[in-house]
């Protein structure tokens, strides 16, 4: 257990959300035990004691993050009776729901919020989020709400500036958050270390996999376990495991044939199908998906979403041809259905460097290995970030 709480205390300073020895992460094995000493541990101790779970993490986030999430959290009470932070992109819709918040940093109003959510906001002191298998899982829940809020804020005040309904506080955070993501996305990527085709072997497959997933997450493209990797070699799709993290592949990728002729499909990511089908129906032999943050904000983002007969439906039912610049945005829920983005995407993607689902993320493909889907994947965030940016010139 020990290992585990370094581990994501060391994952939350290394991703960016938090400063060095910020994370308060406790779990329980034989007795519970904590990362470090802090006066927040006595309250956090009575929540333990009154929830079935085996890990804790309280921490405030890493500027610009901190402030993103305090306004929100302030401007919440102002407009439901129960307050919470409601974004509407794809993680929070399937994995969060909301971001409930509270006003104080007790243990019972942190109990009563844990026990229907997977997360708190408090004011002024942070986030605390639970696991009830292990210390990840809280990790996760934590890396969630930070990419969340930061997609809502940026959204929210695009379309309040549209309105001319910006306020000086929202003015000043802007400013700051805008300032961090523009500097680390001119901080140069390397990627010339990425495994080169041709593969012939399963081993180069995996190997390749690995390192595009870890580069991936490494320059911020993804956060916590999301997104997915996939490779085909012959009539196989090496593809990565729902629920596994991208910069810990190495065990977690599934080999699936594309006649579906065994069952490894089972673990296999729950967008194997979309996959499946854009190899079918393209040249590539590689696809990577993330969630870069400006390219999730400008899907979002429709000068004509309030008189549209399908507002609020926007991830499923969006009947409009969208473009940013050549890359379309394409409606499509996780999984397979109808509204699955196994039928909107592989027809959006062909002959495209990539394609970007509503509120989810964006998908590219590579012609022989990885190289070019990571090259695509940076090349199209920069993008984005660049015509977000612009409407206020």
């Amino acid at each position: 257990m020990e290992e585990l709480i370094k581990k994501y205390a060391d994952k939350l300073v290394a991703q960016g959300l938090c400063e060095k020895e910020v994370p308060l992460i406790g779990g329980l094995d034989v007795e519970l035990i904590w990362n470090r000493d802090a006066s927040e541990k006595s309250i956090l101790e009575e929540v333990f004691s009154k929830l079935n779970i085996n890990s804790l993490l309280f921490a405030p986030p890493k500027e610009p993050y901190f402030s993103i999430l305090n306004y929100l959290a302030k401007k919440s009470f102002n407009l439901r009776e129960k307050a919470a932070i409601y974004p509407e992109d794809c993680e929070t819709r399937t994995f969060l729901h909301n971001i409930p918040v509270i006003k104080s940093f007790k243990s019972l109003d942190i109990v009563l919020a844990l026990k229907q959510s997977k997360c708190v906001v408090i004011p002024d002191y942070g986030i605390v989020t639970w696991g009830t298998i292990s210390p990840e899982q809280a990790f996760v829940f934590y890396s969630s709400v930070c990419f969340s809020a930061f997609v809502k804020f940026f959204t929210d005040y695009l379309y309040d500036y549209k309105k001319n309904k910006v306020e000086k506080e929202q003015l000043g955070i802007f400013n700051l958050a805008a300032q961090y993501y523009q500097n680390f996305m001119r901080e140069s990527k390397d990627f010339t270390f990425l495994q080169k085709s041709p593969f012939n072997e399963v081993e180069e497959v995996i190997k390749a996999m690995v390192q595009a997933g870890k580069l991936t997450v490494d320059c911020g493209m993804v956060d916590s376990f999301f997104g997915n990797i996939s490779f085909r070699l012959g009539d196989t799709i090496y593809i990565s495991q729902t629920g596994s993290s991208l910069d810990e592949l190495a065990g977690y990728i599934d080999p699936c044939p594309l006649d579906g002729s065994t069952c490894s499909g089972i673990t296999a990511s729950s967008e194997l199908a979309a996959h499946r089908e854009i190899f079918l129906t393209t040249n590539n032999k590689s696809i990577l998906h993330g969630h870069p943050r400006f390219c999730v904000i400008m899907s979002m983002f429709c000068p004509d979403k309030d008189s549209c007969v399908n507002a609020g439906r926007c991830h499923i039912k969006c009947t409009r041809e969208r473009f940013i610049a050549d890359i379309p945005v394409v409606p499509g829920e996780v999984g397979t259905g109808p509204t699955g983005l196994c039928n909107t995407l592989p027809k959006a993607i062909k002959g495209r460097r990539g394609a970007i689902v509503y509120g989810h993320g964006l998908f590219t493909t590579g012609k022989e290995d990885f190289t070019d889907a990571f090259s695509s994947l940076m090349d199209i965030e920069k993008m984005c970030m660049e015509k977000y940016f612009s409407f206020f010139k």
